[in-house]
């Protein structure tokens, strides 16, 4: 099939694909898109159609090393696709939009449009202005124009979603590149976020992720330091509302008041992320994080003592400038004290434009790459030890969508626990769907998953695996995507953090 046939297999109307890399923040904002150009009146090209769409929009990253080849390459691979389709438009935007401006439209001038973080909105009229003018449209806002949540949004399942409550960041990580990108922090009001919630949970969601850059900060930009712990309790009193979860926190914010939040509300998931980066105090202050290693281990401590089967994961970066052997080792230590069920681990990527870029004592890449294996090797040995430890408990699952790759050759589903650990589980008799719990017994584990492989203890239907089963049943009877609600997002599952773009890198 051609690639104009591809378009108009979608009833003649002009179709879009959204490419998406980097933290939740840019898979957040790849909502927004998608119900922006479905409001616009495009529909999602299909599955496979890999930038045969009318129009193909990257939602761009600027925290790993490699982001601008990565992007300029995907964009020649484009190039004689577009000059082969006369009307094909290709738009940029995101972090990198935000940080390199001209220079995408100078480096690929085949680009129609290039947008920031702080104007995801303008999409559509500036794909319109482009097209009317045929030339490329730049636009570059430098504050905020519209807080995401206030724009349509194409939620991609039935019941999980993320909620923002609030974008950009205070701090100056001296490694991080995203505050110059995504600007100040700025924080909804505890009313509109709770508002949203309810109309989700009302749709059929049953879990909810708070997403913030740095999340637990929320009140500072209302005058609040107690605000998150608070946001936590409201949502506890949301009828409907099973699990609410939030990332990524800071461990400088991190107070007693929001510990306690968690562990007294019972729709508080027993799971944190809490980004360490470095053990080291030397490399802390030199990163400019404003903690160090006892005072990390300090709130571990105190989670553990309020939560005793929490999962706490984290971010680890190997390799900043100047980092000795007995830096290294001190970050060894804290990941044996802390005993993560979890590490995203990372090596140190120069960002131009940080501080950290312009430092002495760059690590050779042949130490780093040592360093980090040896990270690794020690992380996963920890992470199975951890997961044995969940053998004979049981269990409630939410049976998730598409996160279990051998699912149909294993004869398998699988669900997320309360803890946010990854299950997979016999496939029982009586009919389970996404959203609905079940009851499971865990009886082997493996670093990075658990199997229960007798039989389901239970299951119980839910509203959320009404909504799949709604939301399937509609996409049956009309191929294109339902439309989406001007303001308050579509129902959605966030992604669960996968391993090569959990974080910025600068929680």
């Amino acid at each position: 099939m051609s690639s104009i046939d591809r378009s108009q297999s979608v009833g003649g109307t002009r179709t879009y694909e959204v490419r998406t890399y980097g933290c939740q923040m840019n898979v957040h904002d790849s909502e927004r898109l998608a119900g922006l150009l479905e409001d616009a009146g495009y529909v999602r090209a299909p599955e496979g159609s890999d930038g045969d769409a009318d129009v193909v929009v990257f939602n761009t990253c600027a925290v790993r090393e490699n982001a601008d080849n990565k992007l300029y390459g995907n964009l020649g691979h484009l190039a004689p696709k577009k000059a082969s389709r006369p009307g094909m438009q290709i738009a940029v935007g995101g972090c990198l939009a935000q940080k390199d401006r001209d220079t995408i439209v100078k480096r690929a001038p085949w680009v129609d449009v290039v947008f920031g973080t702080h104007n995801i909105g303008k999409l559509p009229v500036l794909l319109e202005r482009a097209r009317v003018q045929e030339e490329a449209q730049v636009e570059i806002a430098e504050s905020l124009e519209a807080f995401p949540s206030t724009l349509p949004t194409r939620r991609e399942s039935a019941y999980a979603a993320w909620v923002s409550i609030s974008v950009g960041c205070n701090n100056t990580c001296t490694f991080c590149i995203v505050p110059a990108l995504r600007g100040k922090e700025k924080d909804r009001r505890p009313g509109d976020i709770l508002a949203e919630i309810e109309a989700l949970v009302a749709e059929g969601v049953s879990e909810i992720t708070l997403l913030g850059q740095n999340v637990n900060a929320y009140g500072s930009d209302i005058g609040d330091r107690e605000a998150f712990g608070k946001l936590l309790r409201a949502c506890g009193k949301i009828d409907g509302l099973e699990r609410v979860r939030f990332t990524s926190p800071h461990p400088r914010d991190f107070t007693d008041d929001v510990i306690a939040a968690m562990a007294e509300t019972p729709n508080v998931m027993p799971q944190l992320h809490m980004p360490l980066q470095s053990g080291s105090d030397t490399v802390l202050k030199a990163m400019r994080r404003s903690y160090r290693q006892e005072r990390y281990l300090g709130i571990i401590e105190k989670v553990r003592a309020a939560i005793p089967h929490a999962a706490i994961s984290t971010d680890i970066i190997v390799g900043f400038p100047g980092e000795t052997e007995e830096d290294f080792e001190q970050t060894l230590h804290v990941v044996r004290e802390a005993r993560f069920a979890q590490a995203f681990t990372f090596q140190y990527s120069k960002r131009p434009g940080t501080p950290a870029a312009e430092m002495d004592g760059q690590i050779p890449k042949k130490v780093v790459q040592e360093r980090y294996e040896r990270l690794v090797a020690l992380q996963e040995e920890i992470s199975w030890e951890e997961n044995k430890k969940q053998v004979g408990r049981t269990l409630e699952l939410m049976v998730a969508e598409g996160e279990g790759r051998k699912d149909d050759a294993t004869h398998r589903l699988s669900g997320r626990a309360p803890d946010s650990r990854l299950v997979h589980f016999t496939k029982p008799e009586q009919e389970v769907r996404p959203g609905d719990v079940v009851t499971v017994e865990i009886t082997y584990a493996a670093p990075h998953h658990l199997l229960a492989e007798g039989a389901v203890l239970d299951v119980r239907r839910t509203r959320a695996g009404d909504a799949w089963e709604k939301r399937n049943a509609e996409k049956a009877a009309a191929p294109q995507p339902a439309g989406v609600m001007l303001g308050l997002p579509k129902i959605g599952v966030p992604e669960p953090l996968p391993m090569a773009t959990s974080g910025c890198g600068c929680d």
